[in-house]
């Protein structure tokens, strides 16, 4: 039995998509790359953005035509726009076997086979495939966040999902609910894992990764004591983290982050505006000075530190003023990438009861000017980097990433895993090009 798993979204949703294919692949299923030849396929959605979310009930749409073809073949949609629009997805495509929405990631192993269970054992009939018995598949299929089935060069642990804070903007609580941790020991087991079946460098994800916590005998530990203990692991490369909240950006983190070896020089600082009056009607908890102050300490202890940020233009009642306090902020971040939105209402949020009345042909005005800035930089940030060797962990095929985040393609044909010499030749966008060079 083949199965095909889809993500609209982010990093995050990325690692939830190899979660939801975990009790499938438990009953016998063989994943692959191409729907139509697929008996089962999980489409795991994301509704942050009008865009995923719109991008998500398309494909759902063509598949259709899929489920026509076989009846029997089954067909689960999953995440975060699945908790926002379940019934109406129900409604709206009866083709779907399965609504399961974000809050329910952690039961979604028992629903599918509460569910599902009696249409997979006859699925497997049909297909001639193996039968697993109801004992065997509890057995041996890891339940949501254990070990997954196979570890990349480069894996994904998610070690806390939701959200406390309330920004304006945001439909993260109402789809994910509030901030839930994975234990300690769990965590660890699993990056452990993972390092064993080959991952060199592992990414901790999370919506407020850094507010992590978790105890061990009775002891409170935080998220950068987490950092510093997965330091210690052997085989364990490179540690990465997204999407740290600002706020749990302190000088425990930075100590943590400049002590600890596998840590990578980069950090994912989402600044949103920089304009303290939208910030504050954003419910960001920060000013921009505060933000200011942060990069500059953690330059400081991390020299070689990249810093990249998200920032949303056209919010209500942004003004020239306000959009001008954003571009002085980027100017002085520097971030050498950004991730640059035109504001959207997202029904559910405060901010959809206020009054869009940034005119959308002034918010593709400033986005044009935002990108332009932005641009600018990363194209400083990669041209800097002509002429200089750089380490990179091959991904596989000539192609991976420097330690402060960069994307490299060159002329590599060795085994993924190993970290490379690469002489940086040119930029393509934003991607380094190089050459290998091991005898730098």
């Amino acid at each position: 039995m083949r199965l095909h798993v889809v993500t609209f979204g982010c990093q995050m949703s990325v690692a939830d998509g190899e979660e939801l294919a975990s009790p499938l692949k438990g009953r016998g299923f063989t994943a692959v790359g191409d729907a139509d030849t697929a008996d089962a396929i999980v489409l795991n959605t994301c509704t942050v953005r009008q865009h995923a979310e719109d991008k998500a009930m398309s494909f759902i749409g063509r598949l259709r035509e899929w489920k026509d073809k076989d009846p029997e073949r089954v067909l689960i949609v999953a995440g975060c726009a699945a908790e926002r629009l379940g019934p109406w997805i129900q409604k709206r495509f009866p083709y779907v076997d399965l609504v399961v929405g974000a809050k329910s990631i952690e039961d979604y192993p028992m629903i599918v086979e509460e569910a599902l269970g009696a249409r997979f054992d006859a699925l497997a009939e049909t297909r001639q495939a193996f039968r697993p018995t109801t004992e065997r598949y509890r057995e041996e299929v890891p339940l949501p966040n254990a070990v997954g089935w196979a570890s990349p060069v480069s894996a994904f642990v998610t070690i806390m999902r939701g959200c406390n804070y309330s920004c304006s903007y945001c439909i993260v609580p109402a789809v994910r609910g509030r901030e839930l941790y994975r234990p300690y020991e769990t965590v660890m087991a699993e990056v452990r894992a993972k390092v064993a079946l080959g991952a060199k460098e592992i990414t901790l994800l999370g919506q407020t990764v850094n507010s992590w916590n978790g105890n061990e005998g009775g002891r409170r530990i935080r998220f950068p004591e987490l950092l510093r203990r997965m330091g210690k692991i052997e085989g364990l490369d490179r540690l990465r983290f997204e999407s740290p909240h600002p706020h749990f950006v302190d000088d425990d983190l930075i100590e943590a982050m400049t002590a600890t070896k596998p840590v990578c020089e980069q950090l994912h600082l989402p600044i949103q505006s920089g304009s303290d009056r939208l910030l504050k009607i954003m419910r960001r908890n920060y000013d921009s000075a505060r933000i200011l102050d942060q990069t500059a300490r953690l330059r400081s202890a991390m020299p070689l530190v990249e810093v990249s940020t998200d920032i949303i233009v056209g919010f209500p009642s942004e003004t020239d003023e306000d959009f001008e306090r954003t571009l002085g902020l980027v100017r002085s971040l520097r971030p050498s990438w950004s991730y640059t939105f035109k504001y959207s209402p997202r029904e559910g949020t405060e901010s959809a009861g206020m009054a869009d009345d940034v005119p959308d042909a002034v918010k593709e005005e400033r986005l044009a000017r935002l990108n332009a800035l932005c641009d600018g930089l990363t194209e400083e940030a990669l041209a800097a980097r002509v002429g200089k060797v750089v380490e990179v962990l091959d991904e596989g095929g000539g192609f991976g990433r420097t330690r402060d985040g960069f994307k490299v393609s060159w002329n590599g044909s060795g085994p993924a895993g190993r970290t490379v010499k690469v002489r940086i030749t040119g930029t393509s966008k934003r991607i380094l090009k190089g050459e290998s060079d091991e005898r730098a």
